[in-house]
């Protein structure tokens, strides 16, 4: 198989790939995560990844390294049929973790895997609820654990996860940031 690029500076997605135990490398470009108006939820997360995956294969084309399969992927959070970001300060972070206390979410990962004679585009969607969550344990997280990388300001394999989430539907590593067993069905498909 061609040499894999994990485009993503997430360590999250690194580990899950590293628990899959496949070999990578890692490079990133910087890329504008806008999106045009109109696109579904998932497309916005697709949209992106692919964004994220055409950047390294430019990058990669540059210097001839074309024997090269891309996995790219971006994560959306939504609540009540809006994106999630990630916070921008402590402030924004409470707002966000008391919006989905005690209520259903949807955290969408869009995927690109981009080899030179191919490309695979998906996007997985997993059901999260929290329970209620007091303002202390709010604070507590977000003062301990500093979420402001992640969209919905937090982590499900971090404490919140471990004593906030009511129950999931669907794929746990999908919520962490890369559905990885379908990654890995992908890549055994190219």
């Amino acid at each position: 198989m061609n040499k894999i690029i994990l485009a993503s500076g997430s360590p999250r997605r690194k580990q899950l790939l590293e628990l899959a135990e496949i070999s990578f490398e890692v490079i990133v470009s910087d890329v504008d995560e806008s999106f045009p108006k109109g696109l579904s939820f998932s497309e916005t997360a697709t949209h992106i990844a692919e964004n994220k995956a055409l950047a390294v294969q430019v990058n990669l084309n540059q210097h001839n390294s074309h024997a090269q399969t891309i996995i790219a992927a971006d994560t959306v959070v939504v609540l009540k049929n809006e994106i999630i970001g990630k916070p921008k300060n402590r402030e924004e972070a409470i707002a966000i973790l008391s919006s989905l206390s005690g209520k259903t979410h949807k955290v969408i990962t869009g995927v690109c895997i981009l080899s030179f004679e191919k490309k695979i585009i998906f996007a997985e969607e997993t059901e999260v609820k929290f329970h209620p969550l007091s303002i202390s344990q709010i604070e507590y997280y977000i003062d301990h654990y500093k979420p402001y990388d992640k969209a919905g300001a937090y982590a499900i394999q971090e404490w919140i996860g471990a004593i906030g989430i009511k129950f999931i539907k669907g794929d746990f590593y999908n919520v962490m940031g890369l559905p990885v067993s379908r990654v890995v069905k992908e890549l055994q498909s190219l």
